[in-house]
């Protein structure tokens, strides 16, 4: 019998608990953008923070999920371990259930039981626990009426003294508690001695732990002390890859099926067989590790970069080329490991599969970067091996700064040697090199130490572009001056909206504004100075009216467009961010699959007619229960002042709480045209759009294009899409036949196939036994009505040699929408008694029965209907 797969764990974990009462809750971004402690999620407790500690409500107070998580910095680090031991991971994701004042130790501790022996099948006589020294009351659960022998019980811990082993906390402050560990017992064979017994530090190969379960008591001060917390709550996390790896059978999570399929895909590209695998292991580890991380990064939209999430992106890649060099790879590599990645992951995790071809590209591009330098750093990193027992914290840098080698990845090829870093040094040169990087955006606004002391008064509401007899409060020199006005109509960034730009006039100098930055209270002129300007001079401020008045569309029909998309989608789709320049807006919001083009024709038609109708548009000042009383919107965490709060409100429609300046009327906009809709990260979407003048001129200019083409092909204006459709099929027939003459003829007739399509909505649809077709042939039929048209979906048979195979594929866009080959072909394979799968776009399985072929075949094309009817209608 086949092990039970990683996905189905997953799977099997979430819907155990949504069984008793759990809500399924999406992974959120592995950035943590609303925890300023936090560079990224490291812990499954990171989303829920706020909630644990009483400043946020959900409508559940029971919760399972599956987050992504990565530990590469601060308190929960474990970049340096990977590759070397069998259990660390940077990216991985943690299984996890919550109760928010709801159930505690005693369901959290039985549920959890009867899943991992139960639902999951682990021995109960390989299972031990571990409990907070003086948690007499989960001790007694385990024992009492689990039914533990008191040897598989272990108490650890004492905060007092330091010793934080069963007291759980996700950093140096914020929600923390007892907690109580899960181990499993992989053998008395890997026993080392008598202090193997189970320990939160897994000092002893011989237990695992594969789950925490945290009671979540108090809130944890910045001086240690603790709190208790409004409410108690359970955390618990189980690691999908550690429980795979018991559950598999097998010593690592990297020979689970979460990583073996990319350290085989690894050894195919080098051409190593299974001993030399296994004596490489290290390397083949950190790269397979690597792939994962690098790939799930760049589908959040993080690029490689020397600061941030972009440098420690940029390590991660940078290690991996390192060892693929120490496997004997000469030339890029990591596309072939990341796309193993993205088809393991891609069904799970969308935005994954969304972003593949940007994604390939970009680890490809910086491999390329990194291959040119690392010879000659490699070199260089030779002679300081050479030359003594220690390098430098210069000579370190000197070689981050002008090989670009990642200071682990220094320390790591220099300890190969017996040769030592010094990394304060390294800080220290660093941490230099950003002082003078930022000097003077530093000095520009912070300088002066009375600035944050100052206050500016915003006069540009509703839409004032010009005042006079401005007092200047301060002017801070630098690379950009800045200047502090008493009162001034511009507009600082803030709220999605961008800084205005213009001018300051006054007596002796005059100030060309390029931005505008809030400092506290103070509001910042940025720009360049001509002459002299003083403390005390009074000034003119002309702001860009032409740009002020295109972030005011653009800024209403934000609204508009949030009001109209959670019309379409449902109220879950609330804000999670949004950018407000004077030519395109972009607007991100929650969600796990891709808005269908209907919904996104659907959600432009709703906001156009708001703008046709002109409604006004109004904006005032209301303490914040008078704005919750009168139902104003208000989304992502935002901080508004308590006593008084701006609602924007267009007359019948919305009401937001917003600080941005925006038009009088909705016709002012003009009108709303979506030009894209992405995946920005795990259950993010963007959508991009433009409004007024820039609106207009794309309509023009895709007029242009379609009358042109058009004449070109000598048809009406609504025929160019079919003729190119049939141009390009005929194109891809010849290149096809000028390529490979002799191979034509054993190729399935995707042409004859095409010809007889059904039309379903805007696809085309090819359903079709080939009795002397193989699998090959059925993959070579996709790739060629692939090429030949666009939205399409086949569903073909064969049964060559008497072996039946089946084949379901959809164009991309059909996959970004929802359709799932992968889905169908796994129902409809056991009716010839095979099995099979694939990704969301191409799909296959082969069977035992031939007999049954055409009712496999009949089942999987009304599936298919079914789901593309499903699409087309949504």
């Amino acid at each position: 019998m086949q092990p039970m797969s990683a996905a189905e764990i997953r799977e099997r974990f979430q819907r155990f608990f949504a069984q008793r009462g759990h809500t399924r809750v999406p992974s959120a971004p592995i950035l943590a953008t609303d925890d300023p402690t936090l560079l990224f999620v490291n812990s499954g407790m990171a989303p829920f923070k706020r909630v644990l500690t009483g400043e946020e409500r959900r409508d559940y107070v029971r919760a399972v999920d599956a987050q992504l998580c990565l530990r590469v910095a601060g308190k929960h680090n474990d970049f340096e371990e990977v590759g070397r031991t069998p259990r660390h991971n940077t990216l991985f994701e943690m299984l996890g259930t919550w109760s928010f004042g709801d159930y505690f130790k005693r369901d959290a501790i039985h549920w959890h039981w009867e899943l991992l022996t139960g639902e999951l099948g682990i021995p109960h006589e390989r299972l031990a626990a571990t409990v907070y020294t003086d948690d007499d009351e989960a001790a007694a659960i385990w024992a009492d009426e689990i039914g533990l022998p008191p040897e598989r019980i272990v108490r650890w811990g004492n905060v007092a003294l330091g010793d934080e082993k069963n007291f759980w906390s996700m950093g140096e402050t914020g929600p923390c508690g007892p907690c109580s560990e899960l181990h499993y017992d992989r053998g008395v064979h890997l026993s080392e001695g008598p202090h193997c017994i189970p320990d939160h530090s897994e000092t002893c190969p011989r237990w695992l732990e594969v789950g925490n379960l945290v009671f979540m008591q108090f809130d944890r001060a910045l001086d240690g002390t603790l709190a208790p917390l409004p409410f108690k709550s359970v955390d618990t996390g189980t690691g999908l890859e550690r429980l795979a790896s018991v559950v598999q059978g097998v010593d690592s999570n990297y020979r689970t099926d979460l990583f073996a399929p990319i350290i085989e895909r690894l050894a195919q590209f080098i051409g190593h067989d299974p001993e030399t695998v296994e004596s490489e292991r290290f390397s083949y580890q950190v790269v397979a590790d690597h792939s994962r991380a690098m790939t799930f990064l760049l589908a959040e939209d993080v690029k490689p970069s020397n600061d941030g999430p972009g440098y420690v992106l940029r390590r991660i890649i940078r290690r991996a080329v390192r060892h693929g060099r120490l496997l004997g790879i000469a030339g890029p590599f990591l596309r072939e490991t990341a796309s193993v990645v993205i088809d393991l992951m891609g069904d799970v995790y969308p935005h994954v599969r969304d972003g593949r071809a940007d994604i390939l590209d970009v680890i490809e591009g910086e491999e390329e970067k990194f291959a040119r330098t690392l010879e000659a750093g490699s070199t260089r990193l030779d002679e300081l091996v050479g030359a003594g027992a220690v390098i430098s914290g210069s000579d370190a840098f000197r070689l981050h700064d002008t090989f670009g080698f990642p200071i682990d990845l220094t320390i790591e090829m220099a300890a190969e040697r017996g040769v030592s870093v010094d990394r304060a040094g390294f800080d220290a040169a660093m941490a230099e090199q950003r002082e003078r990087s930022r000097g003077e955006k530093r000095a520009s606004l912070k300088l002066d130490p009375q600035l944050t002391a100052l206050r500016s008064e915003f006069i540009g509401y509703p839409n004032e572009t010009s005042a006079d007899r401005l007092r200047v409060l301060a002017v801070v020199p630098g690379q950009s001056t800045a200047v502090v006005l008493d009162r001034t109509p511009f507009y600082a960034e803030g709220g999605g909206q961008i800084g205005d730009r213009g001018e300051l006039v006054g007596v002796d100098g005059r100030l060309r504004v390029d931005d505008t930055q809030r400092s506290g209270d103070a509001t910042a002129h940025l720009g360049e100075l001509s002459g002299e300007m003083r403390v005390g001079d009074l000034v003119r401020a002309e702001v860009d009216e032409g740009r002020r008045w295109g972030a005011a569309r653009n800024h209403t029909g934000t609204h508009l467009l949030h009001r109209a998309l959670r019309d379409v989608l449902g109220e879950q789709a609330k804000q999670a961010g949004s950018w407000v320049g004077p030519d395109a807006l972009r607007f991100d919001f929650p969600a796990q699959s891709a808005t269908s083009s209907n919904a996104l024709r659907e959600i432009e038609r709703l906001v156009n007619a708001q703008v046709r109708r002109n409604a006004p548009v109004h904006a005032e000042w209301m303490k914040m229960e008078e704005a919750q009383a009168l139902g104003a919107d208000m989304f992502f965490g935002e901080k508004y002042l308590p006593a008084s709060v701006r609602v924007v409100r267009v007359d019948g429609y919305s009401r937001e709480l917003c600080g941005g300046t925006h038009v009088g009327a909705t016709g002012q906009i003009g009108q709303l045209i979506i030009t894209g809709e992405s995946s920005i990260g795990a259950g993010l979407r963007r959508i991009e759009a433009v409004t007024g003048e820039p609106a207009g001129e794309l309509v023009g200019t895709r007029l242009d294009a379609l009358r042109s083409v058009a004449q070109l092909l000598g048809e009406r204006e609504e025929n160019v899409p079919k003729r190119v459709q049939a141009l390009i099929a005929r194109l891809r027939e010849a290149e096809k036949a000028a390529k490979a003459p002799r191979a034509t003829a054993s190729r399935l007739d995707a042409a004859a196939a095409l010809h007889g399509a059904q039309d379903a909505g805007q696809a085309k649809v090819v359903v079709q036994a080939f009795p002397d077709a193989d699998a090959n042939a059925l993959r070579g039929l996709a790739d060629d009505l692939r090429g030949m048209t666009g939205r399409f979906v086949l569903v073909a048979a064969g049964a060559a040699a008497g072996k039946p195979s089946i084949l379901v594929a959809a164009s991309r866009d059909l996959a970004s929408e929802g359709f799932d080959a992968g889905a169908i072909v796994r129902e409809a394979a056991p009716i010839i008694g095979g099995g099979g799968g694939g990704r969301a776009d191409l799909a296959q399985a082969g069977g035992r029965d031939a007999s049954r072929l055409d009712d496999a075949l009949r089942e999987a094309a009304r599936l298919a209907l079914e789901a593309l009817q499903r699409i087309e209608t949504a």
